[in-house]
């Protein structure tokens, strides 16, 4: 016996996406948005590293002209040596040291408190992320900078 295919039969046009085309596609689609959310939080987590640096020297500035006036750098009240950044203590520094500007907000993710620098004549001001970060950016009265946990 011989069978005879009708190619109309075999050859079949299909206009649309086959399943695994449509899986692979949804798969990639999320591995791009994956790695685009992780940047994103990278590029935010580093600015609001940047702009607490920043408050840090504006707080500088704020204690070389503490300074001058009074004889003595500004110390956060109930500061220990070194100083725990709060919201108080940051809400002290807006007002004695900044001139009551607004500058550190939520947004900037950091708490500050100005303190002696282990008990000496020297200031140290410590800025300390809010929430769970252990990130912690401090400023002595040289204008160095040092990290950690960040």
């Amino acid at each position: 016996k011989t069978f005879i295919l009708n190619n109309s039969f075999m050859s079949t046009k299909s206009s649309g996406m086959t399943l695994i085309e449509l899986l692979v596609v949804v798969a990639v689609l999320g591995i791009i948005s994956t790695v685009g959310v992780v940047s994103y939080n990278g590029y935010v987590s580093s600015s609001k590293k940047k702009a607490a640096e920043n408050i840090l020297q504006q707080i500088g500035l704020g204690q070389t002209e503490w300074y001058s006036e009074d004889g003595a750098y500004f110390k956060s009240k109930g500061a220990s040596t070194p100083c725990t950044p709060s919201s108080t203590t940051s809400d002290e520094i807006e007002e004695d040291l900044l001139g009551e500007a607004d500058v550190i907000t939520k947004e900037t993710g950091y708490e500050f408190c100005s303190g002696d620098d282990d008990g000496s004549t020297e200031y140290k001001i410590v800025a300390k992320e809010t929430g769970t970060g252990a990130c912690e950016i401090s400023m002595d009265s040289n204008g160095t900078i040092t990290r950690s946990g960040c």
